[in-house]
């Protein structure tokens, strides 16, 4: 049992909902569709009295023949059979095309809402949770809510035909239909039985669904690693491990949930052997007519089916619950950045400080115990350091991509937790360690910042990056496609269609984390000529890695173990002898004779997290 559940725990945001607080949700998301889901209904009770009319009309007429007997009776009696199939079969046709239209709307709707809460959380909500099981709440559990949604209609109709057929019932032998209806707290009382564990054992086949979405897109994400270590069986014996323990599950899941169906069949034989007996001795006496006690054996499996498919929708019902469930938690999750007003943001002028501020990824990793500086308007400040000191999360700070516990951090005077957090991260302009592009052109991604830019703009900015030569080196120019996630282009080539990217929004804020791969000296002096086009009278953020942009910088801060211990210009630094001098000497000095050192790291954190990334 360890076995089957190890790695199955819930996550963090997961939270259970009651079934009447599920169930009034999810008719907020069918109460724009009164209109339609009371010409379903209607249907429905067409659909349903038709079907109860053909069992009675058979019932009337075996006890007519039986005194009659005539062929034009049997005439009467096949076409009024196949009218009300005609007419069954456009109400149900009639009822599946709403109900259609009604629970693909809902779905699109519960998408949407759970793909715009997914987009809308911080970065540290990716920290924790793997995006494949993000991706798994997003499509699977929305589509297997629609299913349940398809069976709720039927189920309804089963349940209208089964009101129909007892009123009529009760009109011929009240005693027949009491014992009929006495099996309904049976077969109810069965089915409720299995609640509590049919919404655990699907729970938990969600959690391995997820969990092999994230194995899968993980693999395929690292896919090039693996290969480089040659790793292929390692990620296939994870996979392997995995695969086995959504067997196990379903196997359980399988086994716990149709455990109901001979339960059911048992005593479903048990009524109808009841009803032989009393509808036979009844039929015996005269109380009831041989038409009559057949329509009473009709009713046993019109009612029993109904109970038997109430029995099967319920552990599917708690299927769609918990998928619901899922899809509401995710809606729910709490974030972290949380804006304390949304105030309008005008043209910044880049001045940002930070006031004695404190920040940790949790509990036992503290970035910054107390941190204070001050970052003029237009100036360029580089951050140095050694890996884990700070250096990335102050940029992401201010991109206000997590949040401080303590202090303050002010840009323009205006505390950032009080901003229109749209309008704030217009004027931001960040290119991550390894810039990320989207599938299509080098100008769609160019254009991505600011989708209304032209393409005479978009050709503008893309000159302005080393003076436009670098587009030559593209096989289409702007128009040549960069593959996923960019990896038709080079690392020099991706960082220059970002800088290109950052020109075009051109904000007041350029926040850059320089990438770690290494460039031709030619592609260094373009991505070079380009961070100064970029620069050039903004605010600037420079976590740096290049000796040329230490160099130029405004101002040099040094950071250890989140604390400022040195700050000047490079030569005022390098004068005073002390870390950035060791830095210097041990890191930045081998660039000019093209040598990195193993030690000299530049990953603001060694893990391969949203953060890591610049997301």
């Amino acid at each position: 049992m360890g076995f089957v559940l190890d790695g199955l725990d819930t996550e963090t945001y997961d939270r259970h909902y009651s079934d009447r607080e599920l169930l009034r949700r999810i008719a907020g998301y069918f109460a724009p569709h009164r209109r339609e889901m009371i010409t379903v209904g209607v249907m429905l009770m067409l659909n349903s009295a038709a079907g109860s009319g053909g069992p009675i009309l058979i019932s009337r007429a075996i006890d007519v023949l039986l005194e009659r007997p005539s062929v034009g009776a049997m005439l009467l009696l096949s076409a009024g059979v196949l009218l009300l199939g005609i007419f069954g079969w456009g109400t149900n046709y009639v009822r599946q095309l709403f109900s259609a239209r009604v629970v693909g709307d809902v779905v699109l709707k519960l998408r949407k809402d759970v793909f715009d809460a997914t987009v809308r959380h911080d970065l540290s909500f990716y920290d924790e949770h793997p995006s494949g099981k993000i991706v798994s709440r997003v499509t699977s559990d929305t589509q297997d809510f629609s299913e349940v949604a398809n069976l709720t209609m039927n189920l309804i109709s089963q349940v209208l035909l089964v009101l129909l057929l007892s009123v009529w019932l009760l009109n011929i032998n009240v005693w027949l239909t009491l014992a009929l209806l006495a099996m309904t707290p049976v077969a109810v009382t069965i089915a409720l039985s299995f609640r509590r564990v049919a919404r655990t054992v699907t729970q938990r086949a969600r959690r391995v669904t997820a969990k092999i979405n994230a194995q899968i897109q993980e693999s395929i994400s690292g896919i090039v690693v693996a290969k480089s270590f040659r790793q292929e069986h390692a990620i296939y014996a994870d996979f392997a491990a995995t695969n086995r323990q959504s067997y196990q599950v379903g196997l359980r899941r399988g086994l716990t949930l149709n455990t109901i169906f001979p339960i059911m069949g048992f005593s479903s034989g048990l009524g109808v052997a009841l009803l032989i007996y009393a509808g036979g001795m009844a039929n015996r006496s005269g109380a009831v007519s041989p038409g009559n006690w057949y329509l009473f054996m009709q009713a046993v499996g019109f009612y029993w089916w109904p109970l038997i498919n109430i029995a099967s929708f319920w552990s599917q019902f708690q299927d769609g619950l918990s998928a619901a469930e899922r899809a509401f938690a995710l809606i729910d999750a709490e974030p972290r950045v949380v804006q304390v007003a949304a105030e309008p943001v005008e043209r910044l002028t880049g001045h940002i400080l930070f006031r004695h501020l404190a920040f940790a990824y949790n509990a036992d990793e503290v970035v910054l115990p107390d941190f204070s500086l001050e970052i003029q308007p237009r100036e360029t400040v580089a951050f140095v350091g050694h890996t884990g000191a700070g250096k990335s999360s102050l940029a992401r700070l201010i991109a206000r991509f997590y949040e401080f516990q303590d202090g303050e951090l002010l840009v323009d005077g205006q505390d950032v937790r009080r901003l229109d957090l749209q309008q704030y991260r217009r004027q931001i302009g960040l290119v991550p360690q390894e810039p990320l592009l989207f599938s299509g052109s080098t100008r769609d991604n160019i254009r991505y910042g600011r989708p209304e830019a032209t393409d005479e703009q978009v050709q503008e900015a893309a000159m302005h990056i080393g003076q436009g030569d670098w587009l030559a080196s593209l096989a289409d120019g702007l128009d040549t496609d960069v593959g996923e996630r960019g990896a038709d282009l080079s690392m020099g080539q991706r960082q220059l269609v970002a800088l290109a990217r950052v020109l075009l929004k051109d904000p007041a804020i350029f926040i850059l984390d320089e990438a770690t791969a290494s460039v031709d000296p030619f592609t260094e002096a373009q991505i070079q000529e380009g961070l100064e086009a970029v620069m050039r009278d903004r605010t600037a953020i420079v976590i740096a890695h290049r000796l040329s942009t230490v160099k130029n910088a405004d101002r040099i801060v040094v950071i250890k173990e989140g604390r400022i211990i040195e700050e000047g210009t490079h030569e005022a630094l390098m004068a005073q002898g002390g870390h950035y001098a060791e830095l210097y000497n041990t890191y930045f000095r081998h660039q000019e004779i093209g040598y990195r050192p193993p030690s000299a790291t530049i990953e603001e954190r060694p893990t391969l997290s949203a953060r890591d990334q610049g997301a």
